[in-house]
C-alpha cells in the first residue's frame, strides 16, 4: 500500500518512518527543494494549488494524508475525489480557521473561550467591550508557534495591536487564567474504532511548545474521561480517520478548548518511547485501514523541544532513557530542529534525567 503525504516536514518523516515497518511506503508532495521526510518518502516537489502537481501525486496512491492544517481546503476536496483523504476535507476546514474551530465546537456542545470576530478596528473595541481584558487578539488563519497573535493586556496594547494584526480576519479571545495546558490525543480508524493516549501536560514559552510531560500528573479517571468525550464528540461529527491533537485549558475542574490540530501532534511525540504504539503508527494504521495498536502509556515520559539547535548528541545520548530526534533541518532561531524523549519507571528517576537532560542547554532558543 502506498499512501500520500501533503508536506514534507518532520511529522511527514516521522510518519513514514513509522509506516515502513508495516509494509508501507510513503510519496510526499512539498514545495520546497529539500526537506525532513525526503529521507523516508519519495519526494515529488509542486505547489499545493498546482493541480497539474496533485494529479501527479496521486497516481497510484491508495490514501492521502497531511501533516500541517493549512493545505489548501480545494486541493483536499479534489484530492478526494480520487483517492481518500484522511482525515477528511471537512476536518481541515474546521481546523485551519479558529472562529469555524470555536463554533463547531460550541455547537457539539463543548465549552470554549469566550470569542468574537474581529474584522475592524470598530469590531474590534466593539468585541473588548463584550469580552473584556486582557485578552488574546490572533488571525483566525495561518499563525502557530505564537505567531501571528498577541496579548491585549490592558487599553494602552489595543492600538499597538491593531497596528500589528489589522487588516485581515482576526478573532479576539478572553485570555484564561488556566490552571494547566493539557491535550488528548485521540484516534480513530476507518472502521470508526477509537483510542485515547493519556492526557498529557504542556508548557509553552513565546507560544512555542517547549515541555510535554505524559501522563500528566494528577490526573484523575474523570478527568481524562471527559477529555475522551470532547475527543469523541469532535471525531464522531466530522467522520474523522487518522490521529486528532486537542488542546485544552484546565480551569479548576473545567475543561475548555483551546485548539484542535487535525493531524499528528507535537505533543504527542513522546508516544515514539513512551506508548505500546506511536502517534505516528496509529494515524498511518488508521489512514490504511489497519487495527490500530494500544496507546497504553510505557512508564512515563517527558518530551522536550529542541528550539533553535541542539546539545552534543553524545552528551544527549549518555543519560539513561534519551531518545534524540533530529529533524534534518538547519538552526535557526525559534524553530523546532528536534526533540528529545527521556523515559523512566519512576517520579524519582524521570525528575533525575530530565535534570541531567536541562543542564545540557537544550532549549536555546
Amino acid at each position: 500500500m502506498q499512501i500520500g503525504i501533503l508536506g514534507g516536514g518532520q511529522l511527514a518523516r516521522m510518519l513514514a518512518l513509522a509506516g515502513h515497518p508495516l509494509g508501507l511506503s510513503f510519496r510526499i508532495l512539498e514545495p520546497a527543494s529539500e526537506c525532513p521526510a525526503s529521507v523516508a518518502a519519495y519526494h515529488l516537489r509542486g505547489e499545493y494549488e498546482d493541480f497539474q502537481a496533485l494529479y501527479s501525486f496521486c497516481q497510484g496512491l491508495d490514501a492521502v494524508t497531511y501533516e500541517f492544517e493549512n493545505v489548501p481546503v480545494a486541493s483536499a476536496r479534489w484530492l478526494n475525489e480520487r483517492v481518500p483523504v484522511f482525515p477528511t476535507p471537512d476536518a481541515l476546514e474546521v481546523g485551519q480557521d479558529r472562529i469555524a474551530e470555536k463554533t463547531f465546537f460550541q455547537k457539539l456542545g463543548v465549552a470554549v473561550p469566550p470569542f468574537a470576530a474581529v474584522d475592524s478596528r470598530a469590531h474590534l473595541d466593539a468585541a473588548i467591550a463584550r469580552i473584556g481584558l486582557p485578552a488574546v487578539l490572533k488571525t483566525t488563519r495561518f499563525g502557530y508557534d505564537g505567531k501571528g497573535q498577541t496579548v491585549l493586556r490592558n487599553a494602552d496594547d489595543v492600538e499597538s495591536s491593531w497596528q500589528t494584526l489589522g487588516g485581515r480576519p482576526l478573532i479576539l479571545e478572553t485570555f484564561v487564567p488556566f490552571d494547566r495546558e493539557l491535550s488528548i490525543l485521540a484516534v480513530r480508524g476507518r472502521t470508526g474504532e477509537l483510542a485515547f493516549y493519556p492526557l498529557v501536560e504542556n508548557v509553552h514559552r513565546a507560544g512555542i511548545l517547549r515541555v510535554s510531560t505524559s501522563p500528566a500528573s494528577g490526573i484523575t479517571e474523570d478527568l481524562q474521561a471527559m477529555a475522551e468525550n470532547i475527543a469523541t464528540k469532535a471525531l464522531e461529527a466530522l467522520g474523522y480517520v487518522g490521529v486528532l491533537a486537542v488542546e485544552l485549558f484546565l480551569v479548576g475542574d473545567e475543561l475548555l478548548v483551546n485548539e484542535m490540530a487535525p493531524r499528528v501532534h507535537n505533543s504527542g511525540h513522546w508516544t515514539i518511547e513512551g506508548a505500546e504504539t506511536s502517534q505516528f503508527e496509529n494515524h498511518v494504521r488508521a489512514v490504511a485501514g489497519l487495527p490500530l495498536g494500544s496507546t497504553a502509556a510505557v512508564g512515563q515520559s517527558v518530551m522536550v523541544n529542541l528550539i533553535g539547535g541542539w546539545p552534543d548528541p553524545a552528551a544527549v545520548l549518555a543519560i539513561p532513557g534519551a531518545h534524540l530526534h533530529l529533524y534534518g533541518k538547519q538552526p535557526r532561531p525559534n524553530r523546532k530542529v528536534g526533540h528529545v524523549t527521556v523515559r523512566a519507571d519512576s517520579d524519582a528517576e524521570l525528575v533525575d534525567r530530565v535534570r541531567r537532560l536541562r543542564a545540557l542547554r537544550v532549549d536555546p532558543g
